[in-house]
């Protein structure tokens, strides 16, 4: 029996597929990042082998499932998409592969001195979040301050490697609204990659009720979670 994990996996790779087929990109340009915050670890444990990447929204509950993974059991990267609290950076840095929600250069450099312990030599990847829909709620440094905040990282934390940028869009069924954060975006990276040198390959924008959309304006990552696993158990 076909579960519907692995049901809904394929329909989203169906039409990431498919959207990138209109806006003439290859299928395999976008990544799925299986979202799985207060979701179980056997949800989890089925759909790793499905996907390209597990996204975590806080340090904490990544570090216990983490912890709890069958050993020998393969999984795929994860990545930090929440916010990340000075006193979580250690904590994150041994449980994330890369870390999407750097938007503070105090935190790139407490980031960076916690590389740098001991004289060890490593370098961590991230990306910017950019709040390009302005909402004071949300997470992201403003679109007019990236390009500041990127030349410092490069600066001052230089055990930090940015590969991209990533946005969360307003929750709304606007095309024309959506089409406007995630194309603003490219755009934007293009821009920093221009200025910094850096190749900047990576957007991580789109999630489960507007993906399509996203792909369309050039995502390289799509963040899906309840259209994977279904509605979250808070409790």
């Amino acid at each position: 029996m076909v579960s519907a994990i692995k049901e809904n996996v394929e329909r989203i790779r169906g039409e990431i597929a498919e959207a990138a087929r209109r806006a003439g990109r290859g299928a395999d340009e976008v990544r799925l990042m299986g979202v799985t915050k207060f979701h179980p670890l056997e949800m989890m444990l089925e759909a790793a082998p499905l996907l390209d990447l597990v996204g975590e929204n806080r340090v904490q509950e990544a570090a216990e499932k983490r912890a709890a993974w069958p050993e020998g059991t393969p999984c795929c990267p994860w990545h930090l998409i929440g916010h990340l609290q000075r006193n979580k950076i250690r904590r994150a840095l041994e449980n994330f592969d890369l870390v999407e929600s750097i938007d503070a250069l105090e935190t790139a450099c407490s980031m960076d001195r916690v590389l740098r312990e001991g004289g060890a030599e490593r370098t961590f990847p991230i990306f910017i979040e950019v709040n390009m829909s302005r909402e004071p709620a949300k997470s992201g440094v403003a679109p007019e301050e990236a390009e500041r905040l990127l030349e410092s990282i490069i600066k001052s934390a230089p055990s930090l490697h940015v590969e991209g940028l990533m946005t969360v869009a307003e929750d709304t069924d606007d095309e024309a609204v959506l089409r406007a954060t995630f194309g603003g975006l490219r755009e934007l990276r293009d821009k920093l990659a221009a200025a910094s040198g850096l190749p900047l390959p990576e957007l991580s924008m789109g999630m489960s009720g507007d993906f399509a959309l996203a792909v369309e304006e050039g995502s390289t990552i799509v963040r899906v979670g309840s259209a994977i696993f279904g509605p979250r158990n808070y409790g």
